[in-house]
């Protein structure tokens, strides 16, 4: 299962013993398994507050920058004076801002974002919702397009090839061509690793489409809308609240993307091959 394509200190190849869930009398087997490497990064933002993240090593440029992005502490790249790996902690990543952001006060100090969360530290989760903006109505995209993008994020995860515990997101254009792709332990981490390779790129990300192997969920799609992302597609499924940010954003969130379907459910306009007809709702659950 080892990718030569793996970058070495991302991945920890480690004994374990398969045993049969079968039969108790079959004997264990030793083999070495590969594990995804979670480790801690820390986003100091002089003047502003420190952010320690858990994510998976590599990237972390790129981490920074668009986690201080989706997260709106920064507006673009030129908000941005420097930023630079620590010369003493290889574990810490220096920001330097033109001026202190409007609105960032000291709940941002010392705040811990695991692999698994997008809000954490967040008391007022209503108001962040209703500071996120509407995305523009620029990007048109033919249906089979999803198929090939999500094809295309299959065969750019090395990490997911070497241990299956990573999670990955790549941003389009409208021509299904990738502009960016990342992967990391934590989904948001993930996403914002894309964003922040285009942004370290000078590539536009708003107007474009994501591709994301997981499901989506409302951080998900606040980071994107924070980002101008027009189209959302996921592999999995969305959750309830996740559609109702999509709907209020203006963002085209597509689930449930297969080798043959996918399944459209806010603003379809940008996928070619959905009909006008009205949504019903549904009388039973449904399927998929």
């Amino acid at each position: 299962m080892r990718s030569t394509k793996t970058p070495p200190r991302a991945v920890r190849y480690l004994p374990a013993h398969r045993v049969s869930t079968e039969d108790a009398k079959v004997p264990s087997k030793v083999e070495t398994v590969g594990v995804v490497l979670e480790t801690p990064l820390t986003v100091d933002v002089i003047g502003v507050g420190s952010y320690t993240i858990m994510c998976t090593p590599g990237d972390r440029r790129a981490l920074a920058l668009g986690f201080l992005f989706t997260d709106g502490i920064i507006e673009s790249m030129a908000d941005v004076a420097s930023i630079r790996p620590c010369r003493i902690d290889p574990y810490v990543v220096r920001v330097f801002l033109e001026r202190k952001p409007t609105g960032v006060g000291e709940q941002g100090r010392s705040l811990l974002i695991t692999s698994s969360c997008g809000v954490c530290g967040t008391e007022d989760l209503a108001a962040r919702l209703d500071a996120l903006p509407a995305v523009e109505n620029t990007l048109r995209i033919d249906s089979r397009l999803l198929r090939s993008v999500s094809q295309a994020l299959g065969e750019n995860q090395p990490l997911f090839e070497a241990c299956g515990g990573t999670h990955a997101a790549a941003i389009f254009d409208g021509e299904g061509k990738i502009l960016s792709c990342a992967e990391d332990a934590g989904r948001h981490s993930a996403l914002d690793k894309a964003i922040g390779k285009c942004m370290l790129a000078d590539v536009p990300v708003a107007g474009r489409g994501v591709m994301l192997s997981g499901r989506s969920s409302m951080e998900m799609v606040g980071k994107s809308a924070r980002a101008g992302i027009e189209l959302i597609a996921a592999v999995s499924a969305p959750t309830s609240l996740a559609l109702e940010v999509a709907d209020k954003c203006g963002i085209t969130l597509c689930s449930f993307v297969r080798e043959t379907r996918a399944t459209v459910f806010t603003h379809p306009g940008r996928v070619s091959g959905v009909t006008r007809d009205a949504l019903i709702e549904p009388q039973g659950p449904a399927r998929h």
